[in-house]
């Protein structure tokens, strides 16, 4: 029995889930966008194993450009030809798993990267 095709979603809601939901993000040539600005190399590896995780997990795959300190994540739905739910749930989790810091109101004793810069990895919205 074959699988139903996924269906892409139009432009303009595409553009107005993400200004609801995921303001960082863009759509842009068929795809949604993200570029993360890192410290360097460490920070930018760390993001691509995350992104990584994520995406096998979900099994619905990115592609992925990186250079030393910023690493651009894309998402699409191959067989829809265009963005759908998948692209959109996925995105949402990686946003918020790459942008998760601890602090005192996340109620637990996480005290989180140190501000000097030799420990930054990540540049936070």
């Amino acid at each position: 029995m074959a699988a139903t095709r996924e269906k892409a979603m139009t432009e303009a809601d595409v553009v107005a889930w993400l200004g609801s939901n995921l303001p960082t993000w863009r759509l842009e040539d068929g795809w949604i966008r993200r570029t993360y600005k890192t410290n360097g190399w460490k920070g930018t590896l760390m993001v691509i194993n995350t992104i990584g995780h994520l995406a096998e997990a979900a099994w619905h795959h990115p592609d992925i450009t990186a250079s030393y300190a910023w690493v651009e994540v894309r998402l699409m739905t191959h067989s829809a030809k265009g963005i759908t739910d998948k692209d959109l749930h996925l995105a949402k989790k990686i946003e918020e798993v790459v942008q998760w810091q601890p602090g005192p109101e996340t109620g637990h004793s996480l005290e989180g990267t140190p501000t000097d810069p030799r420990f930054a990895y990540i540049k936070y919205d």
